[in-house]
């Protein structure tokens, strides 16, 4: 099981057809043909210009053996023709299929993880699709709504998140000892079992400027945080904090922990981004399977026709593809260790 667990291709999924999904997905086959890290893109052929070598695949299995002379494709047509830079909710079904078909690959056993291409949450809300983004849709096409948890990570940071989608104001509100100690806890068992830090530590950041400053400039550090993080240190973990916003993402204090806990989007996010823009990997926690993304958009300004190189760099999802294929073999090996 471990050796077959490391060698499943990756699923990557379309993104919005309008973006720049397509260009990153045969753009990064050319540059990975040749290495073992395989995946096969579910999307719609036409996207991807009449010169460029692609195999259409019935079964993810298929990948492996023809990975290095063309990319493997498992065909999903948008209705719609795609006008790049011109996102339609006309063709949502296809976008929302591509992701239920390779949340199912990796389900079944069939792919080793799954890896998404930048989606336009507002041409998908426009198509009556409930969910705020591609993490909540996901914990619910693996059944696990209100355990899923965003991670950003590039080589410098790991930052997770208590809250994801919302305002600030409803992040500030619903803000919980018990929320910080379930995203500590999660996300020290994704250090071990998917990165393999074997003790992981964890810097809390505080909410208010200066950590609060004993109650000076706000009260939920005394209430809410510190709890938390003396709860957490009782069962046995490392744990910093609450840390000042401010200061915590320093080169001198990130040597001190493996990830931060942050508590609001914006607060994680921003660090992450200024410090690695290009090879950020968002990831998601709290799913029965690996799921990693490009930290970016889908760039419909740069988004060219099929076929053509644009401006759009792939490093992202290069990382994305890089960090996932790591953590299925990392978690494989632990898997097996602790059987």
């Amino acid at each position: 099981m471990w050796e077959r667990n490391i060698t499943l291709p990756l699923a990557l999924t379309m993104g919005d057809p309008a973006g720049i999904g397509p260009e990153l997905a045969w753009r990064t086959w050319q540059h990975l043909r040749d290495s073992e890290r395989v995946f096969f893109w579910i999307g719609d052929p036409a996207l991807l210009g009449p010169d460029l070598p692609y195999r259409v695949i019935r079964h993810p299995s298929e990948a492996v053996a023809c990975f290095s002379e063309a990319l493997p494709v498992q065909e999903v047509i948008c209705p719609e023709q795609v006008r790049p830079g011109q996102p339609s909710s006309g063709n949502a079904a296809a976008v929302i299929s591509s992701i239920e078909q390779a949340v199912r690959h990796v389900l079944a056993g069939d792919a080793g993880a799954v890896v998404t291409n930048p989606i336009a949450k507002h041409v998908l809300a426009a198509a009556s699709f409930p969910h705020p983004g591609h993490t909540e849709f996901l914990a619910a096409l693996c059944d696990t709504v209100g355990q899923e948890v965003m991670m950003l990570a590039c080589p410098d940071l790991r930052v997770t998140l208590t809250s994801i989608h919302v305002s600030l104001k409803q992040a500030v509100e619903t803000l919980s000892a018990e929320r910080i100690m379930s995203v500590s806890r999660l996300t020290a068992v994704a250090l071990q079992r998917d990165f393999g830090i074997r003790q992981p530590r964890l810097a809390i950041a505080g909410l208010n400027p200066h950590a609060g400053e004993n109650g000076m400039m706000g009260e939920e550090e005394i209430r809410i945080i510190r709890p938390a993080v003396e709860a957490l240190r009782g069962e046995g973990m490392t744990v910093l904090g609450p840390m000042p916003p401010d200061t915590m993402f320093s080169a001198a204090a990130r040597s001190r922990y493996d990830a931060a806990i942050c508590l609001y989007h914006d607060q994680g996010l921003i660090p992450v981004k200024t410090l690695d823009m290009a090879g950020g990997v968002n990831i998601t926690l709290g799913l029965p399977i690996i799921r990693t993304s490009p930290d970016h958009g889908t760039a419909f300004d740069i988004a060219v026709k099929p076929g053509e190189t644009g401006q759009a760099s792939i490093s992202s999802l290069l990382s994305a593809l890089g960090m996932a294929h790591n953590m299925v073999r990392q978690r494989a090996a632990y898997d097996a260790q602790a059987i």
